[in-house]
């Protein structure tokens, strides 16, 4: 662009004066006044120059200066008040706490009652596992076309467990819901790497768990599953420190011990070692974050 004003450096920076008519690179000019505004430079600015100066570092400290200069009142500071939540809907059915209390056997020991909510659950599980491999995306877990079901409504809380797991492909000999039942006979899953991988859905671990499942026990999970299936409670996301499910087949029977963080496979006689649930395990007992957050009362009953 033509201007009659040139970069003129000083003392290795560049400056606008007015001078001579020379052609200006516009992107070169932009990138001198970008380097001015995050370096400003540290020498004693001239009481001249100080309204151009703010202009291009700070347009709020123009503004300032030129309300100083003409005498006028700043305005009084005004209070910022949050606008109130409104209340949160919960997305799994109240049958969820119900169904954990009859498939749970909590342990017998005299203070078991008197525990605080943050120490390790002593509940264990038993039945027949369903064994899948690595990558089983939430796709695969509950397809998009039955995200339409609302978990809080009983009848497509339990309509939605009948599709659980119905995304696997026909690999899968055996499925996990046979047509036109609503609930498994498996209520372990045994499963690979990065079980709950793809789009975030908290339908995937109620579908599950509204079929009958209440574990997992994974070789590792996709973050946003794990923190879905605590902030629902459905199930126990497990993780098992070696790969069960090269070792385990679909109908085998098996244990969880969750105060021992292990897996009994009665069908091979053989035990696993699992990850410690750690303070998940309070919340998902509950029935999930916001009946834990009830139950120690940090919101309301």
């Amino acid at each position: 662009m033509e201007s009659h004003q040139y970069l003129h450096r000083v003392h290795g920076k560049l400056e606008l004066r007015k001078g001579d008519k020379i052609r200006v690179n516009q992107s070169h000019l932009l990138y001198s006044l970008h380097r001015r505004r995050l370096h400003p430079p540290t020498t004693t600015t001239k009481p001249s120059t100080m309204a151009a100066t703010a202009s291009f570092t700070n347009p709020t400290t123009f503004s300032s200066i030129t309300r100083r200069s003409h005498n006028q009142p700043s305005s009084p500071p005004t209070t910022f008040t949050p606008k109130q939540q409104p209340s949160f809907k919960p997305l799994i059915s109240q049958s969820t706490l119900t169904r954990h209390t009859s498939i749970i056997t909590a342990s017998s020991s005299s203070n078991s009652s008197s525990s605080s909510p943050s120490s390790n659950s002593t509940a264990s599980f038993h039945g027949t596992c369903y064994v899948v491999r690595d990558n089983i995306d939430t796709d695969q877990i509950i397809p998009a076309e039955y995200l339409t079901l609302v978990p809080s409504k009983p009848d497509e809380y339990k309509k939605l467990g009948s599709y659980a797991l119905i995304g696997l492909p026909a690999s899968y000999e055996t499925r996990f819901i046979n047509p036109g039942e609503y609930e498994t006979k498996f209520n372990i899953i045994i499963a690979g790497d990065n079980f709950g991988c793809g789009s975030s859905r908290e339908h995937a671990p109620v579908a599950l768990g509204a079929a009958g499942a209440v574990a997992v026990v994974a070789e590792s999970y996709a973050r946003i599953f794990f923190r879905n299936s605590v902030a629902t409670g459905e199930i126990y996301p497990l993780e098992s420190e070696v790969r069960i499910c090269d070792e385990c087949r679909t109908g085998d029977v098996v244990t969880i011990e969750l105060e021992q963080s292990l897996l009994i496979n009665h069908t091979t006689g053989k035990q696993y070692g699992l990850k410690p649930i750690g303070d998940a395990g309070p919340v998902i007992e509950a029935g999930g974050i916001f009946a834990y957050a009830r139950k120690t009362g940090m919101i309301p009953a």
